[in-house]
């Protein structure tokens, strides 16, 4: 079985369920489409699955660039990092100036950064995109973050464009900015992820904690899921409850191991937020979270050593408490979007993008893991606000003065129970953080003055000091 020479319009490298969808898709809407695994027998089985599709199969790298159009455009859909890196090698002997390497992993975007310099200095366009939508958006239409060069965009934009998810006709697809600000965005949508995923457990938890059934819970959800905070992971939240395991007839959820996982991209969203001194608590909590739920000794340890509350919360009016916990969920959801809205502007400004965060919010509204109701409303306000924080957009603000009270109490109640909700407090100190007039953060720096002459700025006047602490505690300016 050997290619045709020049007659696809676009290829995809790597068979795997993600790769094989998206060539699949792109198939769909009309794109002669190559496709290559490094095991030829991958590539000739999706071929023969899916014979409707008409792939050109590539038994070699050499033949399936042999059949690219010019400017030769591909898809890279390998595993990230060294398998990346080591496709790119085999390719760059083989391409000419101008052709286009869309790389549609999970890559790191300081890697896309070198990845990107790399190939252009070659005279070749290296696209890292940001692809979300999991095996099923890759085949109907997942959310595609791409950065890279507005030339490569102008060939290939237009094909990310057609296989992405549509919202109400727009495309869930736009050109973030240079080098690595796909994969930059890629990584931040998936650290909201991780936190919206830690607020759904704490809410269910404080729930069963307050005598609701696995069921009700479910069924809770699934009316959650009809009002504003209707989004994918609502949706399927209600569905995971609602199974029920046929070995042992107990809801699946009660049989699954308490011990979550984790591949990288939202570790990495709280250690680029740490570089840029960006606070993003709520992802940081919901890493930490995982980290403390995979850490069986640590937490055999506890339940052996410490006391504490039963974790039983006493509800009076369940429907009052259900709504309570809706608009704590809702708050802290919010927070989420700002702290990770807040590192995609910090970002920009450190490495010279200009991302449109306005167009981020309509990408992520259909296709992704994070699609959800209040993208729209997000997406409006930045587009009509000059916004530091979205927690400052008028409707957004009103949202949450309606929900503090119902939030604070939700808090109070896990804490009182025992209850772990550290994706919930941790939301509510930030936007307690963001509001105050002045945080203690004048004695953090007196202290720091005190041991290691650190320095300190006045409320009342311009310039620098350094107190002589243990001489006579007088003041001097050290610079203006």
């Amino acid at each position: 079985m050997s290619a045709t020479p020049a007659c696809a319009q676009i290829g995809v490298i790597g068979m795997a369920v993600m790769g094989s969808n998206l060539a699949r898709n792109l198939a769909h809407h009309g794109y002669r489409t190559a496709i290559y695994n490094r095991t030829t027998a991958t590539t000739v089985k999706v071929a023969h699955d899916f014979p409707q599709e008409g792939f050109v199969v590539a038994e070699s790298l050499p033949e399936f660039v042999a059949s690219l159009e010019r400017p030769r455009r591909m898809i890279l859909m390998v595993k990230a990092g060294v398998a990346t890196d080591a496709t790119i090698d085999a390719l760059i002997p083989l391409l000419d100036k101008d052709d286009i390497i869309v790389d549609g992993g999970n890559s790191f975007f300081q890697d896309t950064r070198r990845r990107e310099a790399r190939l252009r200095d070659l005279g070749l366009h290296f696209v890292g995109s940001g692809i979300s939508g999991g095996e099923v958006g890759a085949l109907e239409g997942p959310a595609i973050m791409p950065g890279g060069s507005q030339h490569s965009y102008h060939y290939v934009g237009r094909i990310l464009e057609d296989i992405s998810a549509k919202y109400e006709g727009e495309p869930c697809c736009a050109h973030i900015g240079p080098d690595g600000a796909g994969h930059f965005v890629k990584m931040i949508h998936n650290g909201i992820e991780y936190a919206d995923m830690q607020f759904i457990g704490e809410a269910y938890e404080l729930l069963r904690a307050a005598g609701f059934t696995t069921r009700e819970a479910a069924d809770i959800f699934a009316t959650w899921n009809t009002g504003d905070l209707s989004s994918y992971l609502i949706e399927i939240t209600a569905e995971v409850l609602r199974h029920d395991d046929p070995t042992t007839g107990l809801p699946l959820v009660d049989v699954i191991t308490d011990a979550a996982g984790m591949k990288g991209t939202g570790t990495w969203t709280v250690q680029e937020a740490l570089n840029l001194g960006v606070p993003a608590s709520t992802i940081a909590e919901a890493v930490f979270a995982r980290a403390t739920s995979s850490s069986p000794e640590l937490r055999a340890a506890g339940q052996e050593a410490l006391t504490g509350p039963d974790q039983h919360i006493e509800v009076e009016d369940r429907d009052e408490f259900t709504e309570q916990v809706r608009q704590a969920l809702w708050a802290s959801k919010v927070v989420a979007y700002a702290q990770g809205l807040d590192e995609i502007r910090v970002g920009a400004e450190e490495y010279g993008w200009s991302i449109d965060v306005a167009s981020v919010a309509r990408i992520w509204r259909a296709g992704c893991i994070i699609r959800a109701r209040l993208l729209d409303r997000i997406a409006n306000e930045y587009a009509a606000n000059h916004l530091v924080t979205l927690l400052e957009a008028p409707s957004i603000a009103e949202g949450l003065a309606q929900a503090q009270v119902s939030w604070r109490r939700v808090v109070a109640s896990a804490v009182e129970a025992g209850v772990p909700a550290p994706g919930f407090a941790s939301a509510l100190t930030y936007y307690d953080q963001v509001r105050a007039p002045r945080l203690n953060a004048a004695l953090t720096q007196g202290l720091r003055d005190f041991f290691g002459a650190h320095t300190y700025r006045r409320i009342d006047r311009p310039g620098s000091f350094h107190t002589l602490w243990s001489d006579d505690r007088s003041e001097v300016r050290v610079s203006d």
